[in-house]
């Protein structure tokens, strides 16, 4: 197998090549701007690295590398839309820099040149595999959309939501590869495993870093989910664990619309500091993370490839960026 960068310049090399109409300007002109925001590109390496490791020809599967990409960064112009956010790795919102409709029908776009991505592969496997994936990640929004108003949103509902949302696409990344490479089912399963789980404790572990994280290196401005009271996990347990003057003080932040960033994220920072929440948070990614691990040891595959998907699986679950 590859190094990582390896496989991350082939990546880049492929998205820098799309060939995006001129006209209208304003339709494509946001979409390569957003893609060329770069980003971990984690969904296209990971569908590479599964086809090499499984014995296929890395050159087969970039056109499906290139279209998870693609449908990936659809969904983000589309999540910025919905959060109002203003920042996306480190740059203007497509709906910042130019309006949300034009990010909305970008974004539309980018869903139709990913689906024909993935078209190009020729295998019904795939394509069958990222329309699910793509359902479940619809799904996935309409649940985060649906917590917003709800106050009683447990745990196990929250982990169900970024499986969805978030976790599904990594393992969807690995079974394309594994598909690919001609795979039997029960390792594109395990892969496919894997890669749910993994991305459990990256979404966490994002949820730790929107609180924590150094807004230089993180891409976003911290302090956001607070600021929308997004029910993360931190969110979540800190309603369920709050009593007393705390459960009376956060109870005040989610009731206050007119709140200032400035004193409204650091008192709700110390809030969860105070609860212990961070600490669940962590011992939930090592638990999502030691379940991504097993199912990357049962694969037969060469123990220098296990070695590389367990090395970046815990870099995503300890990622500092």
């Amino acid at each position: 197998m590859k190094q990582f960068q390896k496989y991350l310049d082939t990546v880049n090399q492929a998205i820098a090549a799309i060939p995006y109409p001129e006209k209208p300007s304003q339709l494509y002109e946001p979409i390569a701007y957003h893609m060329a925001l770069g980003g971990k590109r984690v969904r296209p390496v990971l569908t590479l690295m599964a086809c090499d490791a499984m014995g296929g020809d890395p050159e087969v599967a970039i056109d499906a590398a290139v279209g998870l990409e693609m449908f990936h960064n659809f969904t983000l112009l589309h999540d910025d839309v919905m959060d109002n956010a203003d920042v996306r790795r480190g740059k203007p919102t497509v709906h910042r820099r130019w309006n949300a409709n034009t990010a909305i029908l970008s974004g539309d776009t980018m869903l139709t040149i990913a689906t024909q991505y993935a078209a190009r592969t020729a295998n019904w496997q795939v394509v069958e595999l990222f329309n699910k994936t793509a359902i479940e990640i619809y799904e996935g929004q309409q649940w985060d959309m649906d917590f917003e108003d709800r106050n009683d949103v447990t745990v196990d509902e929250y982990i169900n939501m970024i499986r969805l949302k978030t976790s599904v696409l990594l393992g969807c990344a690995l079974k394309t590869g594994a598909l690919l490479a001609d795979a039997d089912g029960e390792q594109a399963d395990l892969l496919y495993e894997a890669g749910v789980n993994m991305g459990l404790a990256f979404q966490l572990r994002d949820d730790v870093l929107d609180v924590w994280g150094d807004p230089a290196t993180f891409g976003k401005e911290i302090g956001g989910d607070i600021m929308n009271n997004k029910k993360t996990f931190l969110l979540i347990n800190a309603m369920l664990l709050a009593k007393g003057d705390d459960a009376d003080e956060l109870r005040h932040w989610l009731n206050d619309p007119c709140a200032a960033r400035e004193e409204k994220v650091p008192a709700v920072t110390a809030l969860y500091e105070r609860l212990g929440v961070r600490q669940l948070a962590e011992d939930a990614i090592a638990h999502y993370n030691d379940r991504a691990i097993t199912p990357f040891n049962q694969v037969k595959m060469s123990d220098d490839d296990k070695a590389a998907f367990i090395a970046l699986a815990n870099k995503l679950a300890g990622r500092k960026y």
